[in-house]
């Protein structure tokens, strides 16, 4: 079995968890408030920010480089949309949820010293953003009536054609240079992403759907 066809199985029911949400739910079904959008990527503003850094102390290490790609960098397309969501002072409205915090924590207490940890958040972020996220791109397109602007996260536009893209980076996991052990502790780190992400949605729907947040 190709590594990436074992980590797509292994990773499936974390996967259906953290798609399962009922925040993203009424989110992409127009049901709440702009606000909520607007505070989710600011979620995922904090949680790039640490992914992305973690990417730039890996550019020079041979086994991480091959998923290194500009057109992938989402924080300046994150800061785009919080400063036409917000305006000027987006940055300061950003309030992370706990679960946000835990998040960044754990990429930046593993994926620095660990390849495999790195590639893994690497893969949850990255290739969700290029399939799952494509139809919630377009769904808050239909919902919120965006065209471009709000929703330059979702949209890729350095990747003209994104199934070879994916392709590529799928052979990328086959042939990365990784003991079974560290192909074990990818799998393992990867499902870890999808429970963080399930998470932040859960303590944005205490806030914006059922009002238990503290």
């Amino acid at each position: 079995m190709a590594f990436h066809t074992r980590l797509k199985s292994e990773t499936s029911a974390a996967h259906r968890a953290a798609e399962e949400s009922p925040f993203v739910d009424a989110l992409v079904s127009g049901h709440l408030p702009l606000d909520a959008y607007t505070q989710m990527l600011g979620q995922l503003h904090l949680v790039y920010l640490s992914l992305e850094d973690a990417g730039a102390a890996h550019r020079d290490n041979p086994v991480v480089r091959p998923f290194l790609d500009e057109a992938l960098l989402r924080v300046p397309e994150l800061e785009k949309d919080l400063r036409f969501l917000s305006g000027p002072g987006w940055l300061d409205q950003i309030d992370p949820v706990p679960a946000t915090l835990d998040y960044t924590h754990r990429i930046r207490d593993v994926a620095y010293s660990s390849n495999a940890a790195f590639i893994a958040h690497h893969y949850i972020r990255y290739m969700g953003d290029l399939s799952g996220g494509q139809i919630i791109r377009r769904a808050l397109e239909r919902a919120y009536g965006f065209t471009h602007d709000g929703v330059r996260f979702y949209r890729f536009d350095a990747i003209p054609k994104v199934k070879p893209f994916k392709d590529a980076y799928r052979r990328s996991l086959d042939s990365a240079p990784l003991t079974p052990a560290e192909r074990d502790a990818l799998v393992a780190e990867a499902i870890s992403s999808f429970s963080l992400n399930a998470a932040i949605f859960a303590d944005l729907e205490a806030v914006f759907l059922t009002g238990s947040a503290n």
